[in-house]
Formats: C-alpha cells, sequence, structure tokens
C-alpha cells in the first residue's frame, strides 16, 4: 500500500498540517500508522468529516410533532447499576445507538475524551433525537478536554438549536433538549439558553436516572447563585428517593453537596458526601467528575483523596488541567468573568477558601499543611494575577 506523509496529505486535501495530525490522534484516518514521531497515511484514505459542515449541508431536524424515544439518551446515564459493573452494563446494552452512546459516556466519565469524542461523532447530526442530543453533550464537553474548543461551541450551539426548534409540539422532545441544554450551560456556569422551560415543567417527562442528573443540575443552579442550603438540601432529598441507585447521577449530587457544605463551612457533611461519591466512582474510574469539579471543592480532594489515594488523584488532577484549559475559553469569553487559568490546583484550592473568608490557619488544618505553606500559596497566587489586596482574589475565584 502506498502511503503519503502528514504534509502530504494536508496539500491534497487543502487543509493545515495540525488538522491531519488530529484526524490521526483522535482515530478518524482508517489505516494511519505513526512510525516513531511520525504519521503514515493510505494515499487512498478520503477525508474526514467536518461534523461542524454537515449541519450547513441540510441535515435538519426531524419532525417535532413525534415523541422521542429515550432509550438513546444518555443511556449510561440512565441505567442503575453496582459499582464496578459499568462496563458490563454497556456491554448488556442492544447494539446500535444506545451502545454506542453508553460507550462513549463511560470513556467520557473515565476520563477518556478522545475516545468519547470519537465515539459521539457518527451520531451529532442523527435522525435519533436521543441519541443526536446526547452526542452533542458528550462531544462539547470531550472537546473541552482535548483543547478543540470551536468543535464544543458547535456541539453547545447545537443543543441550543434543537431546543428552540422543538417549540411547544413535541412535549417529549422539549423535555429531552432543554435537559441536555440546562447540563451544557449549567456546568460551565453559563446563563441559562432561551427558550429553557422551567425545571418543574420537564422534569417529570424524564425516566428516573436523567431526572436524578437534572436534579443535580438544578442543584449546582441553586449553588451558583449562593443558595447553599437549598441546594444541599434537594441533593440529600433526591438521594433518599433513590437517585443513589444510579452511579453517574449520583457522584454528581454528591459532589454538588461538597461545594455546598463546604461553602457553608460543614466539613464533616463534605467529606462524608465526597468519600460516598469516591465509594461510587472509583470501582468503575468514574473520576471524570471529580476532575471537573476541583475547583469548587474548596481543597476537599487535597484534604482526603491525596493522601488514601494518591496514584488516583494524580489522576484526577490530570483531568482538571485538561478541562479547566477548555471550560475557561469558553466561560471566561462568554460571562467576562476572568476565572484565574494560571494557578497550580492546590494555588487555587488554597485562594478559594480563602476568598470565601476561611482563615490562613483554618486552610491549613483543613488541607493538612502548614501555616507556612498556605501563606506561600497564597502570596504566589496573589502575585501571579497581579492584585494586592487578599479580598481580590474574589473576582478570580469560582464564587
Amino acid at each position: 500500500m502506498e502511503y503519503l506523509s502528514v504534509r502530504e496529505t494536508a496539500e491534497k486535501w487543502k487543509i493545515s498540517v495540525r488538522m491531519v495530525q488530529q484526524f490521526c490522534t483522535q482515530g478518524r484516518i482508517p489505516g494511519a500508522q505513526k512510525l516513531g514521531k511520525f504519521w503514515a497515511i493510505p494515499a487512498d484514505a478520503e477525508k474526514p468529516q467536518d461534523p461542524r459542515v454537515v449541519r450547513k449541508r441540510g441535515a435538519e431536524l426531524p419532525s417535532t410533532s413525534s415523541l422521542l424515544d429515550h432509550t438513546n439518551l444518555m443511556p449510561l446515564m440512565n441505567t442503575p447499576f453496582q459499582p464496578g459493573q459499568g462496563l458490563a452494563a454497556v456491554e448488556a446494552m442492544a447494539a446500535g445507538p444506545q451502545r454506542d452512546i453508553a460507550t462513549a459516556e463511560y470513556h467520557y466519565f473515565t476520563g477518556k475524551p478522545e475516545a468519547a469524542a470519537k465515539e459521539a461523532e457518527p451520531y451529532l447530526t442523527s435522525s435519533d433525537m436521543g441519541a443526536r442530543l446526547s452526542a452533542c453533550l458528550i462531544y462539547a464537553y470531550a472537546n473541552l478536554s482535548i483543547g478543540e474548543i470551536q468543535w464544543a461551541k458547535f456541539a453547545l450551539g447545537e443543543l441550543n438549536a434543537v431546543l428552540t426548534a422543538a417549540g411547544e409540539q413535541s412535549p417529549q422532545l422539549k423535555a429531552a433538549a432543554a435537559f441536555i441544554a440546562a447540563a451544557g450551560a449549567v456546568l460551565l456556569h453559563l446563563p441559562l439558553p432561551d427558550g429553557l422551560p422551567a425545571t418543574q415543567d420537564f422534569l417529570p417527562r424524564l425516566p428516573s436516572g436523567l431526572r436524578a442528573f437534572a436534579l443535580y443540575v438544578q442543584a449546582h443552579y441553586l449553588y451558583l447563585k449562593g443558595e447553599y442550603g437549598p441546594s444541599a438540601g434537594m441533593v440529600e432529598a433526591t438521594l433518599a428517593m433513590g437517585a443513589a441507585a444510579y452511579p453517574i447521577p449520583a457522584i454528581y449530587l454528591h459532589l454538588v453537596a461538597v461545594m455546598d457544605y463546604m461553602s457553608l463551612k460543614q466539613t464533616e457533611q463534605a467529606k462524608a458526601h465526597l468519600l460516598a461519591a469516591w465509594e461510587t466512582a472509583r470501582p468503575d474510574d468514574l473520576i471524570e467528575g471529580f476532575g471537573e469539579h476541583h475547583g469548587l471543592l474548596g481543597g476537599m480532594l487535597e484534604a482526603v483523596i491525596k493522601p488514601g489515594w494518591p496514584e488516583d488523584f494524580k489522576h484526577i488532577i490530570d483531568i482538571t488541567y485538561r478541562f479547566s484549559y477548555g471550560w475557561r475559553r469558553v466561560h471566561n469569553p462568554e460571562t467576562g468573568h476572568d476565572v484565574a487559568d494560571d494557578l497550580t490546583t492546590t494555588e487555587f484550592a488554597a485562594s478559594m477558601l480563602a476568598a470565601r473568608g476561611w482563615t490562613n490557619q483554618e486552610i491549613a488544618d483543613h488541607m493538612g499543611i502548614s501555616l507556612n505553606t498556605v501563606k506561600r500559596y497564597i502570596s504566589i497566587a496573589m502575585e501571579k494575577l497581579h492584585i494586592c489586596r487578599r479580598q481580590d482574589l474574589k473576582q478570580f475565584m469560582l464564587l
């Protein structure tokens, strides 16, 4: 077989060398082989489709008068399984969109965004709206971690487009689109999209597992409004009503409870929820959520996970750096809130607590480090952020 270099392929397809390299690393060119530091690409390989262009070629929404089948709407999120049985739950699903979307979910929530994006991509313009909405959400968040910000924005835009197109004629589709669009916005701390119905209007139309995750989204939204008590109460009630049977929603519910209780300085309750999330997540390595929420957890990962599970902690921090880079590239320009992007995770955690009014001694006791180390972290953070007053940390934190 004849092979071409990356540069030769780029010239043939009339795209950049960087784009060809990305196609190779994402596994989107069948037969491409890595030889040392270089890629060899079959001469007859076809240029992968850019999903951002497909919509422009006329892939429109199906009729909104039909009801949506929830089978392919975030199926793994909506599946109860015992911790450690996540992959088995995926493999037990029907072959086709359901299993494909569930596989993309599994890879995303286990911190493998490249695989998740690749698996979600074929469904970005699917006529099956459950699969399509799921693919757009997974693709958006996976591309944040990959650093493909424009593709992430494309997928988020698709979510809002479906929500707008759903109108009032298809309550099931409207509910599904509202659920996914709200998740896309709230987790990025963005304003809620136009046309989003009230939670009580779409929540009853969702199946149990998705309803539990929707309540996590609502609790997270209350947290962002500073309503920590009501947010924690919503989490506790949701878990008590059976959400704990659905591992992915349960993990995220516990994590927002950690955020709430740390904001209320109720550290024992926060620790209990963190450990509950960890016990649910660790058997399947469902640790993506811990990396996503690191900056909001008030140093709890450093205080609890790092001493007991140092290797897992390193993996979580790797996820944090990748995800937060993309998160800020969407969040900061959209909101004008310049969340700090040049601090280490430990500097950010200490600064976050300081911005919430914790004393240096309280931070030291909580994070299990010396008072001088806390002072050094905060001093370095303030120097990096070019501020002189401790109270000015607030404008760069997730408050």
